[in-house]
């Protein structure tokens, strides 16, 4: 309640604070920002004369509202006060009045905070710089878009260079094949449970439009040119493609670019039809993304540890990551061979990057500066010692939404204020439920990604198989259980069951002298499914009889996919080897040549004809 009332009272809300207090000035310009015109701003050093009923030890003691009707509010209850005056704002003054205790707090921290100005202008600095005003995005939010479209891009044009030999009619898995069985097993709801256009021609010729569509989308996305609906065009693209290619797309990448596409489409809602260097970025939707960038950083880093695997919390994981992982460049080899203390620390500091430094994307500006150069770099180096398609791009794109405006020149700034547009009531009507109902949703799917044994209650279940459909709200965790060993399955074939000779592939480990390639953001997702076959048998991974059978009968399609083919014709029999591979050390490297030493393992695969697989089609 106020103790104080003045005779001439000011026709608004008037806030008179300490002119010669630093620290209250920086956060004035932030309050004046947020209450515009409905509240007045002056200096008790302007001001005070007109209000003697206030004794000027109050000036310099606290900031004071005083009200229309005469009122004078002080301290903490005045900023509240003032803030309530915002839109939204009145959660403040009602957390202050109602909240058992709240007003005693506020009030205690705001008298510890006045009595150490100059302590708490050091830490304002410190944290936000030489301005605490509501950041911007307008900047970000168009790099991320177009971040977004480079991502869909190279997706596309990876998977399309491929798609025949992956799923097409004499591809290693047909689509056509698959949604058959789905038919033959289910009624309606399939539409529901494989939204994929491939259910209205499921052959090579719609495969190769979703390609180019989805490609053309990208470009247009890129461009800032209608950005909706060439969002949602590559968007719808990708779930029709990620749902008909099968075990080949259902790399975590894959269902993070969906995830992050939805809300991409989210993120242009407000755009003109086309943008320039700003786009007017909605706040929830910013939210989200940021959420989604915590979410993929900090479960990886999560899974890590709550899985036991030793080598991770021994710190010596890194010792066998670089050799071990699915397609190694060449850089891996160097990698590999620095001292395990350099391999313990760079484990010690993924762990701080992937688990500590998430909490920072949403802590002051200075703070989430640099939260987005120290995400960049563990992604910039994951990419310079492996190959992830295009995983570290997207993550990349993301984090560029940890950075405001502020960030960037100031004529990179006004331009984007004079290009940003805004965003239309209605949208924002479609907006808020939509934003609502992902952040519910991803919410339940992080928790039960951290604890397996959490029991849903039935609603929040059944809003998780609502949109499990799209793929497009997911758990993430990458690398949770380390390999320490690298075995690899070589393919052979023969015409007589005694001269026995290898099929290359392209970018998996296979001739030892073969130098490791880099060809991300290319994903080959055939030799990366090599790479999971090898960690089981063939059993467990049913796709492989099937590669082995187009092998057996021909297929130009899955050919394609290799390196070489030893054969003119197609083989009489098929055969597949294990072996263990490991680097070469220095020494060996520079007598021999070669990269890479094996040892033998056994039989993976035993050898088939035609003939033998004919039952299984």
């Amino acid at each position: 309640m106020p103790t104080i009332r003045v005779a001439n009272p000011p026709p608004k809300p008037l806030m008179v604070f300490d002119g010669d207090c630093g620290f209250c000035r920086l956060w004035i310009a932030r309050w004046k920002e947020r209450t515009g015109d409905r509240v007045g701003y002056e200096t008790s050093q302007a001001a005070g004369a007109r209000y003697p009923e206030i004794p000027p030890e109050a000036f310099r003691r606290a900031v004071q509202l005083i009200l229309p009707d005469g009122e004078v509010f002080e301290g903490a209850e005045a900023v509240a006060r003032t803030l309530a005056l915002t839109p939204r704002g009145g959660a403040y003054l009602w957390i202050y009045r109602s909240v058992p205790g709240a007003a005693a707090i506020a009030e205690v921290a705001y008298r510890l905070v006045a009595s150490h100005r100059t302590a708490a202008l050091r830490v304002t600095r410190l944290l936000w710089g030489r301005s605490v005003e509501k950041p911007t995005y307008r900047i970000a939010a168009a790099l991320f878009v177009r971040l977004l479209g480079l991502s869909y891009l190279t997706a596309f044009v990876s998977l399309w260079v491929q798609i025949d030999g992956l799923i097409g009619a004499r591809g290693v898995l047909p689509v056509a094949r698959y949604l058959d069985w789905v038919r033959a097993h289910t009624g309606l709801e399939r539409y529901w449970l494989l939204p994929t256009l491939c259910w209205l021609s499921p052959g090579d010729s719609l495969l190769h439009a979703l390609c180019a569509g989805g490609a053309a989308a990208s470009l247009l996305l890129l461009a800032g040119v209608a950005p909706c609906l060439s969002a949602a065009a590559a968007w719808a693209s990708y779930l029709s493609l990620s749902i008909a290619g099968q075990t080949f797309l259902q790399f975590q990448w894959d269902f993070l670019l969906l995830e992050t596409g939805l809300l991409g489409i989210l993120l242009v809602s407000s755009a003109r039809r086309r943008f320039g260097i700003g786009l007017a970025a909605s706040g929830l939707t910013l939210f989200l993304l940021r959420w989604l960038l915590f979410r993929l950083m900090f479960s990886s880093g999560y899974v890590k540890l709550a899985s036991g695997d030793p080598t991770w919390r021994g710190l010596t994981a890194l010792r066998y990551h670089y050799q071990t992982q699915p397609l190694p460049p060449w850089t891996a080899w160097f990698m590999h061979q620095l001292p395990p203390w350099f391999q313990s620390f760079s484990a010690l500091f993924l762990f701080s990057v992937e688990l500590a430094v998430p909490f920072l994307f949403f802590a002051p500006r200075r703070l989430r500066v640099a939260a987005f150069g120290l995400t960049c770099f563990l992604q910039l180096v994951i990419a310079a010692t492996g190959n992830y398609a295009f995983f570290n791009l997207l993550a990349i794109a993301l984090a560029v939404l940890l950075l405001d405006d502020r960030v960037f020149p100031t004529p990179w700034r006004e331009a984007a204020q004079r290009s940003a547009g805004q965003m239309r009531a209605w949208r924002r009507g479609v907006l808020i439920p939509l934003a609502a109902l992902l952040l519910v949703a991803s919410s339940i799917e992080f928790a039960y990604g951290l604890s397996r044994s959490l029991r849903l209650p039935r609603l929040l279940a059944g809003v998780v198989r609502a949109v499990a459909p799209i793929r497009s709200v997911n758990s993430y965790g990458l690398f949770a259980v380390m390999t320490t060993s690298r075995p690899e399955i070589v393919i052979e074939g023969s015409m007589d069951g005694v001269v026995w000779l290898p099929y290359e592939f392209r970018w998996k480990p296979g001739a030892l002298s073969r130098r490791p390639a880099f060809v991300a953001p290319h994903q080959p997702r055939l030799d990366w499914q090599m790479w999971f076959a090898a960690l089981g048998g063939y059993q467990d991974n049913p796709w492989f009889l099937d590669l082995v059978m187009r092998l057996l009968d021909g297929s130009p399609a899955v050919e394609r996919l290799l390196a070489a083919t030893p054969f003119r014709r197609p083989p009489r029999l098929v055969r597949a080897v294990l072996y263990d591979y490991r680097f070469t050390d220095p020494a060996e490297r520079r007598r021999t040549g070669a990269w890479w030493r094996r040892e033998p393992l056994g039989v993976y695969c035993p050898a088939v004809s035609l003939e033998d697989l004919r039952p299984l089609e």
